[in-house]
This record gives C-alpha cells, structure tokens and sequence, in this order.
C-alpha cells in the first residue's frame, strides 16, 4: 500500500513543479514584455509651446499621447507639427500653435478670424495670396496683442478721370492715397464721388469731376494701360505688380462752343504731352506647388515644417524654394566668396544668424530659422522675398 501510494504520488508532484514553472514563465514574459512596452513608449521630446520651448520626459506611441500626457490639449484649429496621430520619435520636437480669435480692420471692414498666427506678419500671411504685398498698421514682427490692426490688400481700383478710366492695382489704403500712387493731381474745386478718407476696396469706381475753368487752355490726366505677364516662377493665384502704374500729363488747347452760357461742345486745338503714362505691369503666377519636391528629412523639409508653423502654405515654400535655390542651392556651407554672404539664405554677413544659435556655420535648422525671420520682418512673405529679388536681383 505504501509503495503503491509513493508511485502515485510522485508523479502528481512533479507534475505540479512543471506547471508552476510555466506559470512562473508566463508571468515573467508578461512583465518583461510590459517592461519593454513602457520602454518603448517612453521620450525625451521638446515641445514648442506658443514660443515657449522646454525638453520633457513623456509615456505614448503619438504625437498627441505625449501632448495629452504633459496635459496639452489639442482643440480644433490648433496648430500641430508634426500631427497628433503621427508616431512620436524619441528626441523629437513637437510644435503647438493655439488657435484663437483674432480682429483686424481689412480693407476698411472689421473682420474677425481664428487663428494660430502669433505675430502680424504670420496672422497676414494666412490671409492667402490677396495679403500679398498688403500694407499693415503696424509692423509685421510685432506680436498679436489687443492694438487694433489694419490691413490694406492688394487690389484694383477704377478712377474715372479726363474723360477716361484709370484703373490702378495697389495696396493703398484710402481713396487720396490711391489718387496719388496713380499721379492724379485734384485742382481746387475739383469733386469726388467718395470721400478721399474712404477704405479703397477692390473693383470700386471713383469719379472725378473737374471745376469747371473759364481757360480753353487745361491739365488732363492722360490714363495708362495694364499689361498682365504670366510668370512660371510664381505660384498659381499670386500676383504681384512688377510696376506700377502713372498716369501722364497733357496740356489741352479746346475750342469751345457754348449756347447761352452753357458749354455744348469742344473741341481739341492742341494737345502737349508734357509727362507720358507708364504702363502697369501685374505679374499672374502659373506655377504649380505640388511640383515642388522635399525629401524627407532633407534642408527642404526642415523648411517646410517652419514656413508652416509662420502660416506659410505651400504656395509660399513654392518661392521659398526658388529664393534659396537661387541663393545657395539649398546649401548649408555655401559662401559667396566676394560678398562674404554664407549658408542657405545667404546671410550678410553670416554671423547675422548667431542670434538663432550659436550652431549657424553648419546646422541647416538655425540658418532656416534666422533666414524665415528675416524674409517675415523685410519682405512679410517668401513670395514677397522672391518678387524683390526678380526686379532686383537681390533680396
């Protein structure tokens, strides 16, 4: 019996050992696998808060795991770069422009917009290709705050003057501002149909109505003519004036025939040109942005991140692209040799870029960033930048 008991016996013991072993096993895999899980999902990331950056340790596999860990929420219309569902990288840097609503005076209207932009310059720029070549109130480097901001765009106003149509394309903010970027010169008595005070806005028509002068012999204003120029090297829905627009200047002889005081007719006797119109000049843009080509993790795509974080679409890289291709070639250690100017944008002299870091001779990012905030605070824009260094050869 007893050794009947001990054969039954010692099997079931051992059978027992093994399965707590595997136990053991299963439970040991568990907690290194969850071990390397959470190793995994563990980062060093920075995070660039509306301009305040700080390197933080944060737990998720996304972009927006790691936000929601630090407590960041993400509402729509927010700003995120890269985006919330994309795979968070260890030593990555994340980007967060919170949206808010923002009013401006535009074109004379009050306007009110929600968006990310934190300076002038960027809060114009996502206004599209009409706030090329607008004018501000206020200086584009400076941060949005509580002071009322006007924006005048680019836009084609219809002056009836001398018997003919004037039609100039401008970014003037009022009626007499117009008037004199055309050359049209008001004489005492003369009237106009709006106020020269007025907001200038798109397609309206101004009327200018002479005093009437007891001399046969008068100044007119003699209109100019609009040329439209396709341009392969702007982006598709630019348009930029390459010149502007004059009216000239002719001293009229008339013969005129009046019937019981009133003028009924007359007639031209002689005619001086003393100052010949110069012809308007508007440049369209053809080319297509989606042609543009960035490799991943290239200078281009650095760039392209950051043009984005300002409010800069595509349309803006497209000349952001031909700009610095022109310049550098996109290359970090170009220098021209006579000039001194260095880097991607070419910077004069390239220690200029030593306040965007101490870095600048060789990291692409920092000269991108000092080149940006120079195209922003000279030119507002990169098709701005390219617009100038077309008629002129520089930027």
């Amino acid at each position: 019996m007893v050794h009947v008991v001990g054969r039954a016996g010692a099997p079931r013991d051992s059978l027992t050992g093994r399965k707590r072993l595997v136990a053991q096993a299963a439970i040991l895999a568990t907690v290194v696998g969850a071990t390397g899980v959470f190793a995994l999902s563990h980062k060093s990331v920075t995070i660039d808060l509306d301009g305040e950056v700080r390197t933080v340790s944060a737990y998720g596999s996304t972009v927006g795991d790691l936000l929601a860990f630090q407590k960041i929420d993400v509402k729509d219309g927010d700003l995120v770069e890269p985006s919330a569902s994309s795979s968070a990288s260890d030593g990555g840097t994340i980007v967060v422009r919170t949206s808010r609503e923002v009013s401006l005076e535009l074109d004379g209207e009050p306007q009110t917009f929600v968006t990310t932009a934190s300076t002038v310059g960027e809060l114009v720029s996502a206004l599209g290709p009409r706030a090329e070549g607008a004018r501000t109130s206020v200086s584009r480097s400076q941060s949005l705050g509580r002071e009322q901001i006007r924006v005048s765009t680019l836009k084609t106003v219809h002056v009836a003057v001398d018997g003919g149509i004037v039609s100039a394309t401008t970014a003037e903010a009022s009626v007499q501002a117009v008037l004199d970027h055309a050359g049209i010169v008001l004489s005492e008595g003369d009237a106009v149909s709006v106020p020269l005070g007025a907001a200038a806005v798109d397609g309206m028509l101004v009327l200018v109505t002479r005093a009437a002068q007891g001399a046969a012999t008068v100044t007119e204003s003699l209109p100019f003519a609009t040329e439209e120029v396709k341009d392969p090297y702007l982006p598709q829905g630019q348009r930029n004036v390459r010149t502007s627009g004059r009216v000239g200047e002719a001293i009229t002889t008339y013969e005129i025939q009046t019937v019981g005081g009133a003028e009924v007719s007359r007639t031209v006797l002689e005619r001086t040109v003393v100052r010949e119109p110069r012809t308007e000049v508007v440049v369209v843009g053809t080319l297509d942005p989606s042609t543009i080509k960035v490799d991943p993790g290239s200078s281009k795509a650095i760039a392209k991140s950051l043009a984005a974080q300002r409010g800069w679409g595509d349309d803006q890289f497209a000349c952001l692209d031909l700009l610095w291709m022109k310049e550098s070639r996109w290359n970090a250690t170009a220098e021209n040799r006579s000039s001194g100017a260095y880097g991607i944008p070419q910077a004069l002299p390239g220690s200029k870029m030593a306040s965007a870091g101490a870095d600048w001779r060789t990291n692409p990012a920092t000269q991108i960033t000092w080149g940006l905030g120079y195209i922003e605070n000279r030119y507002g824009t990169p098709c701005g930048a390219w617009g100038h260094s077309q008629s002129k050869g520089w930027y």
